[in-house]
């Protein structure tokens, strides 16, 4: 299954409209089914070293920000979207396009939820670069690409009330994913000076550690 991008129903929708809302509830539930954020939560808070701030991309409506906060994760977030009201009072937000993005310099970690899927190979080795600039850590978590896995979530959907904007942009999502070591050769982490693992779950994540060497 070659990797293919189409764009994201959701991206094109106000935030208020109904099937955003019922989509973002989706995603909140895809996020607690597969774990994602539990993840987060336990294998941040162990790499991150003591004053470094970590930068969230894609933060969206900030349900991951705001876990790790509440776990001693130092994180600011970058997203398209305005900050949301119930963003920690004390962590920062831009409100900014992240491939256009110029103060990456300023956070040593980078976290992305179910986000590098969207770009292109040429926008991802151009993150890549900025990236690979200044972070020392950077944490993914992304969708495994396997057609099996547009099977299984075409079937259960519906179990949990998911909405066709859902149906659509997990199937694109997925076609998007990543598999092996994708992600890390397309942001340009070679093993000369980086170290990284990826790994996939049984429930079709696909994850990311990538360390820089001293």
């Amino acid at each position: 299954m070659q990797r293919t991008l189409q764009p994201e129903l959701l991206d094109s929708l106000p935030p208020d409209h109904p099937d955003a809302r019922h989509s973002r509830r989706d995603l909140r539930l895809i996020n607690r089914i597969m774990g994602n954020h539990r993840w987060f939560a336990r294998t941040l808070p162990s790499l991150q070293r003591a004053g470094e701030r970590a930068l969230e991309l894609g933060a969206g409506t900030g349900e991951l920000g705001i876990r790790l906060a509440a776990a001693g994760v130092q994180e600011a977030g970058l997203d398209l979207s305005p900050r949301p009201g119930d963003w920690p009072a004390a962590a920062e937000w831009h409100q900014h396009d992240l491939l256009q993005f110029e103060d990456f310099d300023r956070y040593p970690v980078i976290i992305g939820n179910l986000i590098f899927h969207q770009f292109s190979p040429d926008d991802l080795a151009g993150l890549g670069r900025k990236l690979r600039g200044s972070a020392r850590l950077i944490v993914a978590c992304e969708p495994l690409r396997l057609r099996g896995f547009q099977t299984l979530f075409a079937l259960l959907a519906p179990l949990f009330g998911a909405n066709p904007v859902t149906l659509h942009d997990a199937r694109v999502s997925i076609a998007a994913g990543f598999r092996d070591g994708e992600l890390p050769t397309a942001l340009g982490l070679d093993d000369g000076h980086w170290d990284f693992r990826c790994h996939t779950t049984a429930l079709g994540a696909y994850r990311m550690v990538a360390i820089r060497r001293p």
